[in-house]
């Protein structure tokens, strides 16, 4: 009886080797490249799935380094290889990407992989493996593999779909690998659920209008803060499948769920969609100037993640705009006119905050002996360049705040305005705060973040907030 330790071992890619897709990688890393491309896909799609594939290999390269690799499948492959077993990837993937895996991981001794012409995937996998040999044993993650699996003399189940684990129940399947789905905590960190604290803006214009104390305003301002949330999360996911590679080559944006794999490209989109969704529905809801600005928000973020990110300077300006929006949407949302001083305190405090993020970013490049961000246009050198015009913006946004308290003092729209005078040393002092502790490299890459969990700057924002409510209490 012939030893089952010389029958070859088959291991598919998408889902199973690695816990990406690298036809939806193809497809953002060339979507990137030019938003067109999706128009092009169709024709593409109708000449069949490998012309696909063919097509977008073409125009996108990726980093087959940085995999994010179901692991326990691994330590099983290197296990078997030390026993002699030659070990062969065979995927539906390109020939390009294929042979990529193949000269970056050298547990493979070969590869198998579609074509321009041929898509292998199924019978067609099956057929191949069979001409290299007849006894063999193979490793993949959907309903379509059974059919391999029905001829293996072994059969490794790894990171399984919804239909293969339903399948699996009436099969005899060898070894079962990887198969954890993501969690609502997963979900959460996706979605940045704590990034809504952004959002908290939105209700800016109901607090400086006297607005509080009216049940109908705060029920429009509550379904705004819930719209721009769940339209804010959507836009994360579209910006993290535009920055998978950049992602994984950083040393902390690496563990998002996308970029690590956690979550499926397919499954990220489809949440995407259904956030985007809800966002519009309430957004209806609400009225037309709420929506428009709602639709000037996704906008610019699209034009963000696709381009304008890319570009120093107008990356950072482009977030203090999208911050300032959020209190434009919160004026539209309750029926009010924002102040144009409070607007012009919004534009410079979150251009320095936008300016505290890429310094951080710098220093945490320098750290780890990078010259360059990759997908961003910046150098370590730039690091002096915007901590100047990261501290002066600070300065700027409390002289427009001065400004503000005192128009306000003039029109009488504040109960107490003479209290706004409190907020000025509290802002002073987070700002400073903020500075030097990113000057110390202090700083967490996500200024909202460092600030959740830094004392100091809860207890500031806090009292700001409280003695704002106090201005509108006779």
């Amino acid at each position: 009886m012939e030893n089952n330790e010389y029958y070859p071992m088959f291991v598919d890619l998408d889902g199973t080797y690695t816990k990406t897709d690298l036809l939806f990688e193809s497809f953002f890393a060339a979507l990137k490249q030019n938003p067109l491309i999706i128009f092009y896909c169709i024709p593409w799609l109708l000449k069949g799935k490998s012309h696909l594939k063919y097509q977008l290999s073409l125009r996108a390269d990726l980093d087959m380094s940085r995999l994010p690799l179901n692991q326990q499948l691994a330590s099983y492959m290197a296990d078997e290889k030390k026993r002699g077993r030659k070990i062969y990837l065979a995927t539906a993937s390109n020939e390009k990407y294929a042979k990529a895996v193949v000269n970056q991981h050298a547990i493979f001794d070969d590869c198998i992989y579609s074509n321009e012409n041929t898509n292998l995937k199924g019978r067609a996998k099956l057929e191949k493996i069979e001409r290299i040999s007849k006894k063999f044993i193979y490793a993949g993650n959907d309903s379509i593999d059974f059919e391999i699996f029905s001829h293996a003399e072994q059969s490794v189940l790894v990171n399984p779909t919804y239909q293969a684990m339903k399948k699996a129940q009436n099969f005899n399947i060898d070894k079962v690998f990887d198969t954890e789905k993501p969690n609502w905590r997963i979900w959460l960190k996706q979605i940045r659920a704590h990034q809504w604290l952004k959002n908290l803006l939105v209700f800016v214009p109901l607090i400086v209008s006297g607005g509080l104390w009216n049940v109908t305003t705060v029920i429009y301002a509550l379904c705004a803060f819930i719209a721009f949330s769940f339209l804010a999360s959507a836009t994360y996911i579209l910006n993290d499948l535009l920055d998978i590679e950049s992602d994984r080559a950083h040393s902390k944006k690496k563990y998002r769920p996308l970029a690590a794999g956690s979550i499926t490209i397919k499954d990220g989109v489809v949440m995407g969609f259904i956030l985007l969704s809800i966002a519009l529905g309430i957004s209806l809801f609400i009225g037309a100037n709420f929506t428009l600005v709602l639709l000037s928000y996704l906008l610019l973020t699209v034009l963000y993640s696709f381009k304008v990110k890319q570009y120093v300077a107008m990356d950072v300006v482009t977030l203090a705009l999208l911050y300032t929006i959020r209190i434009l949407a919160g004026a539209a949302a309750i029926g009010v006119v924002a102040s144009f001083w409070l607007l012009a305190f919004s534009i410079f405090i979150f251009l320095s905050l936008a300016l505290v993020k890429r310094c951080s970013e710098i220093q945490t490049m320098e750290t780890d002996g990078k010259t360059r961000a990759k997908g961003r246009d910046y150098t370590v050198e730039d690091y002096a360049v915007l901590n100047s015009f990261g501290a002066s913006s600070a300065l700027l946004s409390v002289l427009m705040f001065c400004f503000y308290i005192n128009n306000n003092v003039l029109t009488n729209q504040y109960q107490q305005p003479d209290i706004l005078w409190l907020i000025v040393p509290a802002l002073c002092y987070w700002l400073m705060r903020m500075w030097i502790k990113t000057h110390r490299g202090e700083m967490h890459h996500d200024p909202i973040i460092f600030s959740l969990r830094d004392r100091g700057s809860l207890i500031t924002i806090s009292f700001c907030g409280l003695v704002a409510i106090m201005a509108q209490i006779s």
